[in-house]
Parts: C-alpha cells; sequence; structure tokens
C-alpha cells in the first residue's frame, strides 16, 4: 500500500508563471506510516520505567527507536519486558536491558501495534501468534499504548475479514476448531490451522493457532470473549477488549492520538 501526499499549489494563472511540471507527490508506504505512528508513541516513554515490548511489524520500529534513544544517552534505566522471542532477540541486539513478570509484575507501559482497532479501541492481535504473551505484558501494565496506520481501521472486530486469532493446545486441535467455529456459526465462522508450508505453525509456547474468518459482526465481544475461554484445549484468544489506553493511528493526513 502508498499513499501520496500532496499539497495544492496556485495556478500559473494566480501567480503570472508559466507553467512548470508539478514536482511529483512524496510517497509514504505502509511501513513509513508504521514508523511515524510507532516513533509518537516512545516520546510517551521516561527514563526509569518498564516497558512492555510488543511484537510485530509497527512494534519493530519502536523498539529501535528505544535502542536508539538508549545509546544516545536519552533514555536510561529502561527495563523492557519481550512479549515474543523474536522481540527478545531484536531487544538484546539493540543493548537494551530485560526482564520479566516474576520480576516485573507491574509495567510502567506498553507499546504494540494491533491488527484491528474498533471505534471503542477494542483490537484484534496475534496475526504473528504472540498473542498469549502479549497479552499477560500488556494486561499488567499502567498504560497500553497501541500504534497503527489506518488500514487497521475496522467498523467492528472482524471487520477486516482477516483472522481472529486462537491459540489452542495441539492436543485435538481439529475437535477444538470444530467447537470455535459451532460457537459462531451465527456470523458464517470458519476455523482454520494456521500453518507455515505443510506444518502447523508453532508459538512460542508451544501451541497451535486456530484462525477465525467472520462474515458477521459479533454483537457482543465480552460475551464471545468468555465463550471462547471456557471451551477447554483454548489458550487464549486475540481479541483485547477495554485493555488500550492510547491509539496512535498515522494516516496520509498525519497522526492521530486517542486516549480512553
Amino acid at each position: 500500500m502508498a499513499i501520496a501526499i500532496s499539497a495544492e499549489k496556485p495556478s500559473s494563472v494566480e501567480t503570472g508563471l508559466s507553467p512548470l511540471s508539478s514536482p511529483p507527490p512524496v510517497i509514504l508506504t505502509q511501513d513509513e506510516l508504521k514508523k511515524i505512528a510507532a516513533y509518537k508513541a516512545v516520546e510517551f516513554v521516561e527514563s526509569g520505567m518498564v516497558l512492555g515490548l510488543g511484537t510485530g511489524s509497527t512494534a519493530k520500529h519502536a523498539v529501535d527507536r528505544i535502542g536508539e534513544l538508549l545509546r544516545q544517552g536519552k533514555l536510561t534505566n529502561i527495563v523492557g519486558i519481550p512479549t515474543s522471542k523474536k522481540t527478545h532477540e531484536q531487544a538484546v541486539s539493540l543493548g537494551i536491558p530485560l526482564s520479566d513478570l516474576d520480576s516485573y509484575p507491574v509495567v510502567d507501559l506498553a507499546i504494540d501495534g494491533a491488527d484491528e482497532v474498533d471505534p471503542f479501541m477494542n483490537l484484534v492481535k496475534g496475526r504473528g501468534g504472540s498473542l498469549l504473551r502479549e497479552k499477560m505484558v500488556e494486561g499488567a501494565c499502567k498504560k497500553f499504548v497501541v500504534i497503527v496506520d489506518e488500514s487497521k481501521l475496522v467498523p467492528h472486530l472482524g471487520g477486516s475479514g482477516l483472522a481472529m486469532p486462537v491459540e489452542v493446545v495441539p492436543y485435538c486441535w481439529k475437535f477444538t476448531a470444530k467447537r470455535l467455529q459451532d460457537l459462531f456459526e451465527d456470523c458464517g465462522c470458519v476455523a482454520k490451522l494456521r500453518t507455515t508450508g505443510e506444518q502447523p505453525f508453532v508459538t512460542d509456547n508451544g501451541n497451535y493457532v486456530i484462525d477465525l474468518y467472520l462474515k458477521k459482526d459479533i454483537d457482543d465481544l465480552k460475551v464471545a470473549s468468555d465463550n471462547i475461554l471456557r471451551l477447554a484445549g483454548v489458550v487464549e484468544h486475540g481479541m483485547f477488549l477495554d485493555m488500550a489506553t492510547t491509539v496512535i493511528v498515522a494516516s496520509e493526513l498525519g497522526v492521530t492520538i486517542r486516549n480512553k
């Protein structure tokens, strides 16, 4: 996806100048928009904080920026709690000191991306497969800043037509997938095992992911959440309800900040 940004210029008639070819518009890629949102989120970070470090292409920019500010001495005494093995490796390479929730059960601030954001700041996360650790860390934070580009805004969760992830134990995963699909039968749900090539995708926790594809809106998200979690075999789902305190959206019009 690329978004063109151009400013209107006066015509040659208005200026009295001869017509000239207009300069090409500035093109911002989706990744550049993600980077803008991520850098804005890092402005919330202060020295001495315990930080939840998110996972995914957008959160990667935020972690890179935190590492850069640490190297420059603009941030000090930071402790990071990564939400995946991949983020752990990234943070170690950047020299960010790390710990875990056992040592720091209260997190000052978490920064992460999202796959979907609805008008009430509810989220879908986990299309990268790190939903369980993300929910553990971000559920323990005082402030959760979500960074997205405008393509992630949806009228309702599941509105993108893409996956609603559910992490499940490998044992009898087909049985669990069928129960999940039946649970949302009225929404036209199709449940599919996430794969890498011909093999099941395996999370950092050794589990599988069942992706739910919904054709209709889920009426009551909290009821849906409870119903999913009551199914034996389910570990966690990717609906992050009432968790985000701030959402930063980068678009062709600039950066928008929404606070709960």
